[in-house]
């Protein structure tokens, strides 16, 4: 049973940065495809980020060349690096795993969810 918990949320300006971690236990990160995903009050919840197992990675255009998705193998640890906040970019931010190989951007394709940690870009 893997157990994820979310960390690094907060307040900001626009313009400024935050670093969200995912601290995973009941598995190894290196062997999960993992992702962080969304959800703005009154929306649907919408794909952020995802690495692969083999750490391929794939990020959202909204977020292109801001966020950053990063694994630590070392801490067993998911991260997202967020440069350049928008006020667009307030939500819960949520981490997931999808325990295959194979890695999707589709929130319904991830087992496993943390709680979440909110962020507001004001």
């Amino acid at each position: 049973h893997v157990q994820l918990v979310e960390s690094g949320g907060g307040s900001v300006q626009a313009g400024g940065s935050l670093r969200l971690s995912c601290a995973a236990s009941g598995y190894t990160v290196s062997r999960l495809c993992m992702g962080w995903f969304r959800q703005a009050p009154g929306k649907e919840r919408e794909f952020v980020a995802r690495i692969s197992v083999v750490g391929t990675t794939d990020t959202a255009d909204s977020v292109k060349g801001r966020f950053t998705i990063s694994r630590g193998n070392a801490d067993n640890t998911l991260y997202l690096q967020m440069n350049s906040l928008k006020p667009d970019d307030s939500a819960m931010y949520y981490c997931a795993v999808r325990l295959s190989s194979v890695c999707y951007n589709r929130a319904e394709t991830f087992e496993y969810w943390g709680q979440g940690t909110q962020v507001t870009v004001s």
